[in-house]
């Protein structure tokens, strides 16, 4: 939402950062023309912006020696960005950083003109988020605060960890090195002293925590992004296809997003394309839809749904008194 007001200001950053920057360098940074970068410089000398132009092979225009833009200069929708962001970032980790977070927008909130601050109240009223996590974020919230504590004292942690389908617990001395969100989870990521590798740990999982005496130090080669990256879990990797019959197409349009792809059939019916970390999640998402979601592909999801479907058939039997709990 480029405008005027935020070109200016733009404007000046880059005349701030790097000084003697010609006309078409400013242009084709600004996404304007040379014309129109000429028109704001005359705006800002108006302003009383103090901007002089040098000619010659090295030169352009820059800002008086000295000169700094007065920090917090928000557009409106810089100012929403800002609130908008601070109220994510409570969703996400609760109230490791819900204090900060609170603290930053009642300061905004004493130096924010007028036009900022109504146009936060509209997007307040107009913008909702919800369902960032699929848990309460403060239910881990004594482990997320020692972790943080960890990472930023380099401190290594002894946990005990009941890793998923494991029912019995483990203990592990862990170099926790970042926090991760994904997939509506909380993970830390670091060294595991039992496996003598890395790896990534659900926060909800841990069942204690300890902070040791024992620093550590990150490897200067450890690349966050390449280790995400060649981790399985956090690529979406299974795709799985379903078929809506024409009687329930409106079950399939009603949740578009959580398809990847969505095709339309002559017959009336709604072929639809999703992919996930693994059958576990895919199974979740079509056991939501019952019997108005058929499996296509691939075979080892269609059997996986099947089985799933004997079990609760089996469990929800009227006919079998054993299986009903306190009949």
């Amino acid at each position: 939402m480029a405008n005027t007001a935020t070109r200016l200001i733009t404007l000046i950053m880059l005349l701030q950062r790097q000084p003697n920057r010609t006309a078409s360098q400013l242009a084709q940074e600004l996404d304007v023309s040379v014309r129109t970068v000429q028109r704001y410089m005359t705006m800002l000398d108006e302003m009383g912006i103090p901007i002089y132009a040098e000619r010659g092979p090295y030169g352009g225009y820059a800002l008086v020696r000295g000169y700094k833009m007065p920090p917090l200069i928000f557009t409106p929708e810089e100012a929403v960005a800002v609130y908008l962001g601070a109220s994510f970032l409570e969703q996400v980790w609760g109230r490791l950083y819900q204090e900060a977070a609170r603290g930053a927008l009642a300061k905004l909130d004493n130096v924010l003109p007028d036009e900022q601050r109504r146009e936060v109240a509209w997007a307040r009223q107009t913008l909702l988020a919800m369902g960032m996590h699929s848990a309460n974020p403060n239910l881990s919230m004594p482990h997320l605060e020692k972790l943080w504590e960890a990472m930023h004292d380099r401190r290594r942690v002894s946990m005990l960890y009941r890793g998923r389908n494991q029912p019995e617990p483990l203990q592990r001395n862990f170099d926790p090195y970042v926090l991760v969100h994904g997939w509506g989870w909380q993970y830390c990521l670091g060294y595991c002293h039992l496996r003598q590798d890395i790896r990534s740990f659900r926060v909800d999982r841990i069942l204690k925590l300890k902070l040791l005496e024992q620093n550590f130090e990150i490897p200067a080669d450890f690349d966050l992004e390449a280790y995400v990256t060649s981790q399985p879990y956090f690529q979406r990797r299974v795709q799985a296809r379903l078929c809506f019959a024409p009687e329930a197409v409106i079950q399939a349009l009603d949740n578009q997003s959580r398809w990847d792809s969505l095709e339309e059939q002559p017959d009336g019916s709604i072929i639809v394309t999703l992919i996930v970390p693994d059958l576990e999640v895919a199974a979740s998402i079509v056991m939501d839809y019952g019997y108005r979601a058929v499996v296509l592909e691939p075979a080892e999801f269609r059997e996986l749904i099947w089985e799933r479907a004997k079990a609760i058939v089996a469990r929800n039997d009227p006919t079998n008194k054993t299986v009903i709990k306190g009949a």
